[in-house]
């Protein structure tokens, strides 16, 4: 009460950030009318005139008004389109480093240029980033024409480039691509072993189209770069041949709010006398009840056509929240694996970890981060937490007129279909263009067979027809059309409405259940309804729906009962319509919770990456790692000596015969100190000899591989050894995450577990990797072109000899005799031997030396 009086006498947040900005926004319209008579030469020229001030240190902000005017002017001149008030308030709050939340059709996309421009004149390149490889391209091309005409480069990332290609885009002032390009990229370039090879070039400010998609939905999978492990799959088939003999609540549970399915004891007894085993929760059987576990999941929780579809003998991920398929992408702990087994397609073998990061932890390395959408609001909290994101909702240019109905409720499915394909067919026949959206491939499936049935003509666009994505959604705004959308399938493209649309009522959007989340059913109304056009939009759903089935109270189902409702009576109660949306609360909630938790177990390994990242990237810079080893050898003999220094013994005592064992393992250091050398030392002495004869060792090492070698073995030893240890450990943290959940049951924190262990586990390893690095280095030789050239003759010399010896044994003949590849023609010396005039010299580099 007392918030609500303060709002209406101070105004909401929102409101005072807006108020902000308006000032902004009328000196840039005062600067246009010195703007607009500047011809195409001069208002190019401004680029580089406000980069050189930039570089004598005039600040962005200060910039910003002339900045925007130019930009404007630029867009109206090449794209005929001028930015609206709107607009610039929105480019200025992208500029800020928040987000800009816009309804459909109020031009994202052009807002976007404006703090795009201002942002790239520090020439340190801004990231624009979209949720697939058509948008990239779209964007980049059409709004790359502003760019260009100002004098500004602009590249684009998209799927299939190569090294050379990414790298030119990336240097460009202007960069667009998506966010999983974005973040394979930068964890492909950690794992190279020259700089110059290197894609990307710095963080320096990006902006997120469509950020609630990104930022939010995708956070809940972290990208990985994976090769394949050493694991069979014959397992999985046998599995997946015993799951149709559990039954759902005899041999297992399924919570749908969780997303769990856990065994009874009477599944686990079941379990152990088809797998022919003792003990389901023996460790030797861990991998057997691990696979029994996945196969379930991939049963009953795993649908075909909802989370995945199976295209090209190929079990294919369905992203829950757009609909589109998510090629190259794969389940992980082997559940991809179940899914295949239980579709009857080849199993790929099991991938290990190589590389790995989280949207959030990759996006917040950017010095600046800025997002645009349709639908934030609802999610502010978490953008705030996670991304120190601000979100400002931007008014609209034209006033929103857009019907919103209540939603309908049926009492089952089928009534709610037959509901559903009625108002379809009124709405057609009315002329008024349909979109229709569905959460899953076979729904929207389903009400195409019926509207097959009513001969009504409709386009369907799932995971399974997005080739022609771009193309149905631009025509589903004209007069009469049907379109039949999963989850938000077409986002950042234009429903412009035909002619003739507006005068019968404009798109109408037509929702078949409400999803989990209230921003996708806010995506889905957004699309109708832009730039002041006539529109509405309905929802329909019916108790059977999964949202009011698992999270939905019975007392929904009581009301309709006491009611008395028919199967094909709709129910519109305020009661209802509040449950709902708190069933999606709760969802939302959890979803929340999923991603925390994916997060809180990636900033352990997020701390790591950066550590081991770091190291890699110091070691690339410098062309003399030299001092990196050093520190390295002296923590390694520290290690020594503090194993085998004895305060209260006497140093004759000590255990000389394992500190030689030690020295001669880890410095390849044959020495025994005399007995003489091992009466009455300190700690320090102890620790002098002992690093005198490791740097002896050293030097010696380095005059035998000649300096410029030693310091090429150190680089390359120092990468191939931290990248083959960084893969060890990522398998370890794997297997720890795994198990950690079971810690739970012994009154102990899961999550504290695991940053404890995961940080002796970090620091074995970086104790193991000095360790290797040591000793490997103290153990190698650098070929010489002698050697070279003697184990190539070696090698010449064994290859005639097993020829001849085949020939003998398959009873052929050579000409020169049985014996004829053990002789030289007449008495020539071989290339390695003594030349036989006496100078003392080699063969090869006397006589028989060749020009």
């Amino acid at each position: 009460m007392i918030g609500t009086i303060l709002t209406k006498v101070f105004g909401s947040k929102n409101d005072r950030v807006l108020k902000q900005i308006k000032p902004l926004v009328n000196r840039i319209n005062e600067l246009e009318p010195s703007v607009q008579p500047l011809d195409d030469a001069a208002l190019a020229a401004k680029t580089i005139e406000f980069k050189e001030r930039v570089a004598k240190g005039e600040s962005l902000d200060d910039l910003l008004p002339e900045a925007f005017a130019v930009v404007r002017e630029g867009a109206r001149r090449v794209l005929g389109e001028r930015h609206y008030d709107v607009q610039l308030i929105g480019g200025v709050i992208l500029h800020q480093g928040k987000i800009a939340e816009m309804k459909t059709g109020e031009g994202k996309t052009l807002t976007s240029t404006l703090a795009v421009y201002l942002n790239a004149l520090n020439g340190k390149g801004t990231h624009v980033v979209t949720v697939n490889d058509y948008l990239a391209a779209r964007d980049a091309e059409w709004m790359g024409k502003v760019y260009n005409f100002l004098g500004m480069s602009t590249g684009r990332i998209v799927h299939g480039m190569d090294d050379a290609e990414r790298k030119a885009a990336y240097a460009a002032d202007v960069t667009y691509a998506t966010n999983n390009e974005l973040g394979f990229d930068y964890l492909r370039d950690n794992m190279k072993f020259e700089l110059a090879d290197f894609c990307q070039r710095g963080f320096n400010f990006a902006i997120v189209d469509e950020v609630d998609s990104i930022l939010i939905d995708e956070a809940r999978t972290p990208l990985i770069i994976s090769g394949p492990a050493d694991i069979s799959t014959e397992l999985y088939f046998k599995v997946n041949g015993i799951i149709s003999k559990f039954q759902p609540d005899e041999h297992y549970l399924i919570d749908e709010k969780a997303r769990q399915v856990t065994l009874t004891d009477e599944g686990i007894g079941l379990g152990e006398e088809l797998l022919k085993i003792e003990n389901l929760y023996d460790p030797n059987n861990i991998e057997q009840l691990h696979h029994l576990n996945q196969a379930l999941k991939a049963h009953t929780l795993f649908k075909r056509d909802v989370d995945y579809i199976v295209n090209n003998e190929q079990v294919v991920i369905v992203d829950e929240f757009t609909g589109r398929t998510m090629e190259g992408r794969r389940y992980s702990d082997g559940l991809h694996q179940a899914l295949e087994a239980k579709e009857g397609v080849k199993i790929e073998r099991e991938n290990q970890t190589l590389a790995s990061i989280t949207f959030q932890n990759y996006f917040r390395m950017y010095d600046k981060l800025a997002g645009m959408t349709g639908t934030a609001d609802t999610e502010a909290p978490e953008f705030k937490k996670i991304y120190d994101l601000d979100v400002v909702v931007m008014p609209t240019n034209m006033p929103m007129v857009r019907d919103d109905y209540a939603d309908v409720i049926y009492k089952n499915e089928d009534a709610k279909y037959r509901a559903v394909v009625n108002e379809i067919k009124d709405m057609h026949e009315a002329g008024r263009p349909v979109l229709v959206g569905t959460i899953s491939i076979d729904v929207s499936e389903k009400i195409a067979r019926m509207l097959k049935k009513e001969k009504i003509e409709h386009e369907v666009l799932n995971a399974k027809h997005h080739e022609r994505e771009a193309e149905i959604i631009a025509e589903a705004g004209q007069k009469g059309k049907v379109t039949i959308a999963t989850n938000m399938a077409g986002r950042g493209t234009d429903i412009k409405l035909g002619e003739g649309v507006v005068e019968v009522g404009g798109l109408h959007i037509l929702g078949t259940s409400r999803h989990e989340s209230r921003r996708i059913d806010n995506q889905l109304r957004g699309r109708a309804g832009r730039q002041g056009d006539p529109g509405s939009s309905r929802f329909f759903l019916s108790l059977e729906d999964d949202l009011l089935r698992i999270f939905g109270s019975d007392r929904i189902t009581g009301i309709m009962d006491k009611l008395g409702m028919e199967e094909d009576e709709p129910i519109e109660h305020r009661m209802i319509s509040k449950a709902i949306e708190n069933a999606q609360r709760k969802v939302e909630g959890h979803n929340f919770d999923i991603r925390k938790h994916l997060l809180e177990y990636d900033d352990v390994m997020n701390k790591q990456r950066e550590i081991i990242y770091q190291q890699r990237r110091e070691v690339l810079e410098g062309d003399d790692i030299a001092n990196i080893i050093q520190d390295m050898i002296a923590d390694v003999a520290d290690g020594v000596i503090t194993e085998f220094y004895q305060d209260r013994v006497d140093s004759h005592e000590w255990d000389w015969d394992a500190y030689h064992d030690r020295m001669l393992e880890l410095f390849n250091i044959g020495y025994k100190w005399p007995e003489e050398d091992r009466v009455d030392l300190t700690e320090e002495t102890f620790r002098e000899k002992t690093m005198e004869l490791i740097g002896k060792a050293y030097a010696a090492q380095e005059e035998a591989n000649t300096p410029e070698n030693m310091r090429q073995l150190e680089k390359i030893l120092l990468l191939q050894i931290v990248d083959a240890s960084w893969k060890d450990h990522l398998l370890s943290m794997d297997h720890l995450k795994e198990g950690i959940g079971l810690r739970g049951y012994g009154q102990k924190n899961p999550l504290n577990e695991y940053k404890r262990e995961g940080f002796e586990l970090f620091n074995n390893v970086m104790d193991a990797v000095r360790t290797q690095i040591v000793s490997s280095l103290m153990r190698v030789r650098v070929m010489q072109q002698d050697d070279v050239e003697r184990l190539e003759e070696e090698r010449r010399r064994k290859q005639e000899i097993e020829m001849k010896m085949s020939k003998i044994a398959s009873g052929g003949s050579d000409a020169e005799g049985s014996d004829a590849t053990f002789k030289r023609d007449g008495d020539k010396p071989g290339r390695n031997s003594p030349c036989s005039c006496g100078s003392g010299k080699k063969y090869k580099k006397c006589c028989g030396k060749t020009n």
